[in-house]
């Protein structure tokens, strides 16, 4: 069964039908650019934009933001608007789109798709998956069972929050190179992992697809560090398995 699954970035919101037995959106997505200002009704005119085009509105569709996310409610907005905080999004864009609708972090839709098909899959102890974007999201686990709502990329780097000096937006801001740019996300790393010791560190977000220009420069870190297999359709699959697993036992 094919199920929609829409990512919301602080840059762009894609979407795609996903085919859940194998892990893979089932046709090419489809992107808008995240309206500015990026407040919760801009966005939810975006996202039904997306899922309009496919066809899909009133089917379940899970949708990805990038902050907290607790029983539907946005509790923190880093890279969006911040009239998003406190506001029941699941019920917002559930009106939008005329159908049931679940909402979960960015980076944890993206973890559980890497840990369900990609590069995850099969993988116990600890696991941290990253997105680097607009900012660094995260998704923790243990023993293949997510630890919800992480947020590392917040954490303090050498007085900076992490996701200011490591991120993809700040290697394109500040034209660092590579080399430059990968020594940054090595200390990211290598504090990530003097607070979690994972056995594994999984890349993902847009820059994955360049993993080669990046990740053999990555020193100071013992865990292994390997590029996101689903790349940046990784949320888009994770949010489609979190509706399906959310829908009733008659809709599946």
């Amino acid at each position: 069964m094919d199920v929609f699954g829409v990512d919301i970035g602080g840059s762009g919101i894609k979407g795609a039908p996903v085919d859940l037995g194998r892990g893979e959106i089932a046709r090419e997505r489809f992107k808008v650019l995240t309206p500015r200002p990026s407040t919760p009704d801009a966005v939810a005119g975006c996202v039904r934009q997306v899922v309009e085009h496919f066809g899909a509105l009133g089917g379940p569709v899970g949708v990805t933001f990038p902050g907290v996310v607790t029983d539907g409610t946005t509790r923190t907005a880093a890279n969006v608007d911040k009239s998003w905080i406190g506001r029941d999004a699941a019920a917002l864009l559930g009106e939008e789109l005329g159908g049931p609708v679940t909402v979960l972090n960015d980076a944890d839709a993206a973890g559980l798709a890497e840990m369900t098909f990609g590069a995850g899959r099969g993988r116990m102890g600890t696991v941290v998956v990253l997105t680097f974007g607009t900012g660094i999201g995260s998704a923790l686990f243990v023993d293949g069972r997510l630890v919800p709502n992480t947020e590392l990329g917040h954490l303090e780097l050498q007085g900076h929050e992490a996701e200011t000096r490591a991120s993809t937006r700040a290697k394109d801001e500040e034209d660092l190179s590579w080399g430059r740019w990968a020594k940054r996300v090595g200390r990211y790393l290598a504090h990530v992992e003097m607070l979690f010791s994972p056995e594994l560190f999984v890349i993902g977000g847009g820059v994955s697809r360049k993993a080669a220009k990046f990740l053999p420069l990555i020193e100071g870190v013992s865990a292994e560090v390997v590029p996101a297999q689903l790349e940046n359709n990784a949320g888009i699959v994770g949010a489609a398995m979190a509706a399906a697993a959310s829908a009733p036992a008659s809709a599946a």
